[in-house]
């Protein structure tokens, strides 16, 4: 096994890549991202990155020659010819071939579009801007990029004996949480760690320990790279970006509307199966499922992410009843921000009314908190995200059925409000 405390504490590398290969990304990037090669790949868009928690001025802890030198070196990444094989030929969700081989030949080629960055007010204002399927992949890599570079800026102040605590620690809470689990006999658990992860390294020791604590009850992980490695499922669907880009296109109050279904029309007729699992909650989850076609009812399951887990999951199982299906059957996945305290509570709530999933990100890769041998509260996580700010020449929005979540300027965001209404929303503190 590694060990991390001399692995942060030695400096000798000019530079030490966060970043080393294109699929170290979420598996619903790619997922997308063949979707919108074949459909939308020269529509424009804009990828800005967002500190929620802007009382942490990343700016201040993160040098910007780091930042940059970081960045350039994922601009010189290629899809290699093994992982291309592993794509083609590997089985994902029971089902052979899905990445086509036009798509693989034109990701084989790709080299991430250049860059912007400015500093305002102590954060790093970084965009990335250019077609569609050309820039979405930014998104991963900055987030992974910047959240470990101020994770690195705290170890670095640490003792080599100092950063040994430290990871004793971490590694003993992590094998707690998942005590817990196993002695529940919880399953369907996710690892969603990868763009706010401590670090690469530590989110691969945290999937070798859950996959062996956890044996069946584990099921993968979101990170392509490391599912290769390991032999792990990679596990993913899609996100908002789809409906949020697709919302700029529409002309019409009626086809604004209908741009959250024509997301999953177009998503139909790419993946099959255990892959048909919607995400709701871009314009409020409420107003999806009452205007939602019929056909919809007949997928997998859903997402859940920004409303309260426990209304959303109500929601979801009132809504199949009343389309006349078996909520039994159907999958719901939860997604946003969970611990192990919530996977407890919502396994209790819901085991045996519907299947259960469990996407376990920030707090599951990332969560030192109580750990510093001096009490330090630095690498605690924060919430850092890259969304999409603008595409087809305008802003794209999301209006998240949390009210404290919404992105975009604040009369468009009103201007959509009054379009999908209000139904469901309510305000939950963010906390990654």
């Amino acid at each position: 096994m590694i060990n991390f405390a001399s692995r942060a504490y030695d400096r000798r590398w000019r530079i030490d890549p966060i970043v080393r290969s294109l699929l170290d990304t979420d598996f619903y990037k790619l997922l997308m991202l063949q979707l919108i090669h074949r459909h939308f790949a020269a529509v424009p868009v804009t990828f800005s990155l967002i500190n929620r928690t802007w009382t942490v001025r990343l700016a201040d802890m993160v040098e910007r020659r780091e930042l940059e030198a970081q960045l350039d070196h994922v601009r010189t990444l290629q899809l290699g010819r093994q992982e291309r094989i592993w794509l083609a030929g590997n089985t994902f969700y029971g089902t052979e071939g899905i990445f086509r081989p036009d798509f693989l030949a034109w990701l084989s080629a790709l080299r991430l579009p250049e860059y912007e960055i400015e500093v305002v007010d102590g954060q790093y204002e970084l965009t990335f801007s250019g077609p569609w399927a050309e820039v979405m992949l930014w998104e991963v890599y900055a987030i992974t990029i910047v959240n470990t570079l101020r994770n690195r800026a705290g170890l670095a102040r640490m003792s080599e004996l100092e950063l040994d605590v430290l990871y004793s620690r971490a590694k003993a809470k992590l094998w707690g949480k998942l005590d817990r689990l196993a002695d529940a006999g919880i399953t369907g658990i996710a690892d969603f760690s990868t763009r706010r992860r401590a670090d690469f390294l530590y989110q691969e020791w945290a999937l070798l320990a859950a996959a062996d604590h956890l044996g069946d009850g584990f099921l993968g992980t979101s990170n392509v790279a490391l599912a290769m490695k390991l032999g792990l499922e990679a596990i993913g669907t899609n996100a908002h970006e789809l409906p949020m880009v697709l919302s700029t296109l529409a002309e019409t109050e009626a086809e604004l509307r209908a741009s959250q279904y024509r997301v999953l029309e177009l998503w139909q007729q790419t993946y099959d199966g255990r892959l048909k699992v919607f995400l709701p909650d871009t314009f409020g989850t409420t107003q999806f499922l009452s205007g939602a076609p019929d056909w919809v009812a007949d997928w997998t399951g859903l997402r859940v992410d920004s409303k309260d887990p426990f209304e959303a999951g109500e929601e979801a199982i009132d809504w199949w009843a009343s389309r006349g299906r078996d909520p039994r059957s159907k999958l719901v996945l939860f997604s946003d921000g969970l611990d192990v305290g919530d996977i407890l509570a919502l396994d209790k709530a819901f085991r045996g009314r519907c299947r259960l999933g469990f996407g376990w990100g920030t707090l599951f890769g990332n969560d030192f908190r109580g750990c510093h041998p001096r009490g330090a509260d630095d690498l605690a996580p924060i919430s850092l995200v890259c969304k999409v700010t603008r595409a087809n020449g305008r802003p794209a929005i999301k209006l998240s059925d949390n009210l404290a979540k919404p992105t975009g300027p604040a009369a468009e965001v009103a201007r959509y409000r009054a379009i999908f209404g209000g139904a469901g929303l309510g305000h939950r503190d963010v906390v990654v």
